[in-house]
């Protein structure tokens, strides 16, 4: 998209496209319930799959920050969502009583009726919600206890836990009878192993089932229509795998040529009821593309989509369950770079495709958003630029993934240029190196708002998938375990490197690096690390002091990411010192905006204020060498319009201030 004049309007119009989340298919695959935010707010909506009638059944009773999904009750005639105070995400769990057929208006009834919301899990801590038996029991997870462990609401309102590990449990399925739960925790004396369980519904009776080798991660995905075999996945392999567990023979079938990372959906059922296929996901570079497999031959089909980023929704049973619609048709989101996610109905026998929900550009044309340049560069973790902080030697050299996106902006010829005030707009483009987060996720060829917001802006945007990405295998991630701040922020600051090199249209003498969460903890890096580089920097509800986040964060952050991915304080002292940039915030030379949601549990805002006082500390006056925003009624981000307007409006300010395109 060119820069527009206007940047007020743009930006409001930018962040008030509508956007839907959680599409979520009914028990009898008649409906579809999804969060959509048109009339300005998240809300709830149904679209009837035979008519594509939508209506939205919610006025305020849903959260404005769309995180967290939503299921339906076995019975279609509820729907049970997670609610939080502010987006700390310390979710109790709701329930909405809508009746698909024939809800006509929102109006309050009684327990369970159309239009009736209420609480039904109000616990401690984080809950999160996992799936909902035929007699209303709910089970989720909590860690009302401590740790994340599974905790189930009986009809009568008792709640009672049903596992207590001192790791975390992942996940719950709910077996078709209502008898047997399966999960995933570890219990192995290797703390990168995650077995999977089967154990009685009321968690009495645990085994542990045989897939893969001791190291790996296993999960369930989903229960057999017949309750005798289970759709997993493991990376024993390296890369992912599907997998059917036959309970009865404790045996796998595993599926794939183990050419790609791959990850289970569900089972599809034929006329009769049985599951005769089941659906995954492929990751092939940068891309996703749903692949069926027939279960009896083992052949397997990607299905006619374009490229860019297609996966199935979830429905059925519990938030993730099956992705059946009416007809046997799969509900599929579809997005690729420079087109916005549409929610789709694929026929497997046709392969033709019906919309469910179109893109709304607003003022825009889609021609306006521009599409993405996937590449690979050599990178052994050491930049040429100068490492400030901490001295790497070379690691282990790997092609690393990247996407680029080109903002049009070119340098204007010598003749054009009236003065040295005029440098900036005759220089090209600005970069923003944009590091993602997790570290475990990865950037890939959809759709994103905030990259389209800064190529409005006139930012060319560069994203890595640095070593400890997913896509890429089991020991692709693991590269980072025990080397934050080592080489994968080699890789981020090679890739700047690279396309500097690459593109003499773009500024080096504007280059920005912009991230959240782990990628705020990147941004914070790059700029103590690799001074030289940046001429700017947004750390967006980033990590800053890695010991005080262990004692901060929620206990399954502390397990799972912290102690799985660099141990303990205790264990690891010197690493948790090195490889916090507030040890070396010193090193700050380019000016800096720190922005942290005041009620974020995952990363406390602690880590924002903590780094701010070192700064000045050190003498730096807020304002001047760095400029400091907490974002009230706000968690770890948020989808919602009003405080996507909030930051996109901060974040054009600091850029246009600090590194103006103008």
């Amino acid at each position: 998209m060119s820069q527009q004049t206007d940047t007020e309007d743009v930006l409001e119009s930018l962040a008030s496209l509508p956007s839907f989340h959680h599409p979520t298919a009914s028990p009898d695959g008649e409906t579809v319930a999804v969060y959509y935010d048109d009339t300005g707010r998240n809300e709830l909506h149904l679209i009837d799959v035979e008519s594509g009638e939508r209506r939205v059944v919610t006025d305020g009773e849903v959260p404005r920050n769309a995180r967290w999904p939503m299921a339906w009750g076995p019975d279609g005639e509820r729907i049970y969502y997670h609610q939080d105070e502010g987006g700390n995400e310390q979710n109790d769990v709701w329930r909405f009583g809508v009746d698909a057929k024939a809800l006509e208006s929102n109006a309050g009834g009684a327990d369970g009726d159309a239009g009736a919301a209420e609480p039904v899990v109000e616990m401690d801590g984080q809950v999160s919600l996992q799936d909902v038996a035929d007699d209303g029991t709910i089970y989720v997870g909590s860690t009302a206890g401590g740790q994340m462990n599974l905790y189930r609401r009986l009809p009568d309102g008792e709640i009672e836990q049903i596992t207590e590990y001192e790791r975390a449990v992942f996940g719950c399925e709910l077996s078709p009878d209502g008898e047997r739960i399966a999960y995933g925790t570890n219990e192995a004396e290797d703390y990168n192993n995650v077995d999977v369980y089967v154990a009685d519904a009321d968690g009495s009776n645990p085994r542990t089932l045989d897939i893969g080798e001791v190291g790996a991660e296993a999960s369930a995905v989903e229960w057999g229509p017949d309750g005798d075999r289970l759709l997993v996945t493991d990376n024993s392999t390296d890369l992912s795998r599907v997998g059917v567990y036959d309970l009865e023979s404790d045996e796998v079938t595993w599926y794939g040529t183990g050419e790609y990372e791959e990850a289970p959906v569900a089972f599809l059922e034929d006329d009769a009821g049985s599951a005769d296929r089941i659906v995954a996901v492929r990751t092939r570079r940068a891309a996703k593309v749903p692949v069926v497999y027939d279960l009896e031959s083992g052949d397997g089909r990607e299905l006619e989509v374009p490229e860019g980023v297609t996966i199935p929704a979830g429905g059925g049973r519990g938030s993730d369950g099956s992705p059946t619609i009416a007809d046997g048709r799969l509900l599929l989101t579809h997005t690729t770079p420079d087109r916005r996610p549409e929610l789709l109905a694929y026929d497997l026998d046709s392969d033709e495709t019906a919309v469910l929900l179109e893109a709304e550009y607003g003022p825009f044309d889609p021609a306006d958003f521009a599409d993405a340049e996937y590449f690979r560069f050599e990178s052994d973790g050491v930049p040429e630029t100068r490492q400030a902080a901490v001295e790497h030697d070379p690691y282990e050299e790997f092609e690393i993934g990247a996407l680029f996106y080109d903002s049009g902006e070119r340098p204007s010829p010598p003749s054009d240029r009236e003065s040295d005030e005029d440098r900036s707009a005759s220089n090209g483009s600005p970069l923003i190196v944009n590091p993602h987060g997790g570290p475990r996720a990865a950037d890939t060829l959809s759709f994103d708002l905030y990259t389209q917001f800064l190529l409005s802006q006139g930012y060319s945007v560069l994203q890595i998938n640095y070593r400890g990405s997913t896509g890429r295998g089991r020991s692709f991630v693991e590269e980072l375990y025990d080397d934050w701040g080592g080489a994968e922020q080699g890789d981020v600051a090679t890739a700047a490197e690279t396309v500097l090199d690459r593109y003499d249209w773009l500024d080096d003498d504007r280059v920005v690096v912009f991230g959240g969460s782990y990628g705020g903890y990147s941004s914070y890096w790059q700029l103590v690390q690799y001074p030289d580089l940046y001429d700017a920097g947004i750390a967006w509800i980033g990590l800053t002091d890695l010991e005080v986040m262990y004692e901060e964060t929620m206990p399954h952050f502390k397990t799972e990411l912290l102690e799985k991915n660099i141990g303990t304080p205790e264990d690891n002292p010197e690493l948790y010192r090195e490889r916090s940039p507030i040890e070396y915030a010193e090193n700050l030379s380019a000016p800096a905006l720190l922005v942290h949601g005041v009620n974020d549990r995952r990363v406390p805002v602690s880590q924002a204020r903590l780094f701010r006082d070192r700064l000045e500390e050190l003498g730096h006056e807020e304002g001047d060498a760095f400029e400091y925003v907490e974002l009230g009624e706000e968690g770890h981000a948020s989808s919602d319009i009003d405080q996507k307007i909030r930051l996109f409006e901060i974040l054009a300010d600091f850029l246009d201030r600090r590194v103006s395109t103008a």
